[in-house]
């Protein structure tokens, strides 16, 4: 974290226009870890600048010389692993399992596929007299939240290289110091001068100025969809192309055939993991009504299975979530249920017992959820799970459908065809049949307000191209 104070503009580390520090929070503590510079507008046309000049000819380099620099960033990424984890353990409270076998791992995993999308990646298509080729689109803003912050810097960066695009990246200012080492990364292993560019600073200044540069060509932005919908909004006068992951309230259809002891045990941690702040987490129990007591009873026990607590101990399952205000909005949105009416199983408000500081949540079940509470229709990216009982399966897709997002969804079935075609009605851009992980190559991202494009794999890597047609190319 030796460079939080400065800004990375063409292969440099600079100061920003005007200096000034912001401190950063421990959420596990509350307390200051460090400070970090912000950025602002000025900053962005320079980094803006530098990445424009730099994109002819980086986006003339070959497949060959792309891949060699992907493959010293993951070289390099591997060496740096330990100062990622600390960073994200500091930044986030993730607790250390997590932060070393899935924040940062998650990073690596995605640079890796882009390596593999690239090696085998077709960029030319002949149709007849006609060639059709892929081509960079240009200078990219790439903007990424705090909850998975190297997974999504991975997912952005590592396509955007692939394609031979130029980029400028603004993470959030919760989470500025696993970015900052990133660029550490990109920087030692050889990233020509321009074409990766780091700046820092909150979404109104810094961020709005980046999505609404004329010579921004493409945003690729991660974060709530209120805000996704601000971005569009201010790039829309440019006509830029704005890819976005957004939010999700996905639902985790449980029929009736399924085994409850593993389908709701495997649904809880799945939605209590990373303390619940993950776009894609399973929050919404969709249940037979006449099993929904067993099912609380389940997920009650991995709740208070759960060992909130310091993130450094080995034996902490979950940490704080991110930040003051993130807290504010659990605590709030936990107050709905139980004013709405919702039944508590387990949690309820305020911290853990014990714990008298940092932003940590008890891990919270809600039953006898019917999906116009506020609890099931909002995202609340923190440990709460709402379970809602069915009568039929037409009224469980119903239910899962009843939703403004549309990121992913889960259904479990002993009968692996009757699960297939509930999955092929939900109106979501990802389903997981019985239990499956995610597939890292498979293409990530929403219907309707959970976003728009795809990220990951061959399909990240196609985001970042433009199509273009020569017509007459092959002529005898």
């Amino acid at each position: 974290m030796q460079h939080l104070h400065h800004l990375y503009i063409d292969g440099r580390w600079v100061s920003p226009e005007t200096p000034r520090l912001v401190d950063l929070i421990n959420p596990a503590t509350e307390a200051v870890f460090a400070t970090f510079a912000p950025s602002d507008v000025g900053d962005v046309n320079r980094a803006v600048a530098a990445a424009r000049q730099a994109f002819g000819a980086y986006a003339q380099t070959t497949r060959r010389e792309r891949l060699d620099l992907l493959r010293a960033i993951v070289d390099c990424y591997r060496r740096r692993t330990d100062d990622l984890v600390e960073a994200v353990l500091l930044e986030m409270g993730a607790p250390l399992i997590l932060a070393r076998e899935r924040q940062v791992a998650a990073g690596l995993i995605h640079l890796q596929q882009s390596i593999k999308a690239l090696e085998t990646y077709q960029f030319d298509i002949v149709l007849g007299s006609t060639l059709i080729t892929r081509e960079p689109i240009g200078v990219c803003g790439l903007i990424t939240p705090w909850n998975w912050p190297l997974l999504q810097i991975a997912c952005k960066v590592g396509p955007a290289l692939a394609a031979g695009c130029t980029m400028i990246l603004k993470p959030s200012e919760v989470a500025p110091a696993s970015a900052s080492i990133f660029a550490e990364i990109l920087h030692e292993a050889g990233v020509p001068p321009g074409v990766f560019n780091l700046i820092q600073g909150d979404g109104p200044t810094v961020g709005q100025a980046l999505v609404s540069h004329p010579d921004v060509d493409m945003v690729s932005f991660t974060g709530s969809t209120h805000t996704g919908i601000v971005v569009a909004k201010a790039a829309a006068d440019t006509l830029k192309r704005v890819h976005q992951e957004l939010g999700g309230k996905s639902p985790n259809i449980l029929l009736d055939d399924a085994s409850f002891a593993t389908a709701v045990r495997h649904g809880a941690y799945a939605c209590f993991a990373n303390s619940g702040q993950s776009c894609n987490a399973p929050t919404r129990l969709l249940v037979p009504a006449h099993r929904q007591p067993e099912a609380a009873a389940i997920a009650k026990s991995i709740a208070e299975e759960l060992v909130v607590g310091e993130p450094r101990s080995l034996l902490t399952t979950l940490g704080p979530v991110a930040n003051k205000a993130q807290f504010a909005r659990v605590q709030s949105l936990i107050a709905s249920g139980l004013q709405e009416g919702a039944t508590l199983v387990t949690g309820g408000l305020g911290r853990p017992t014990r714990l008298e500081r940092g932003y940590y949540v008890r891990p919270t079940v809600f039953m006898d959820v019917h999906n116009q509470m506020t609890i099931a229709r909002e995202e609340i990216f923190g440990p709460v799970l709402s379970i809602l009982p069915y009568e039929s399966e037409d009224e469980a897709v119903g239910i899962a459908n009843d939703t403004r997002f549309g990121l992913s969804s889960y259904v479990t079935s002993a009968d692996l065809e009757r699960a297939q075609q509930i999955a092929r009605r939900l109106r979501a851009g990802m389903v997981h049949l019985n239990g499956v992980p995610s597939d890292p190559a498979a293409p990530f991202g929403g219907y309707k307000q959970s976003g728009n494009g795809r990220e990951r794999g061959v399909f990240g890597l196609e985001e970042f191209l433009e199509l273009k047609s020569i017509f007459g190319y092959n002529q005898i």
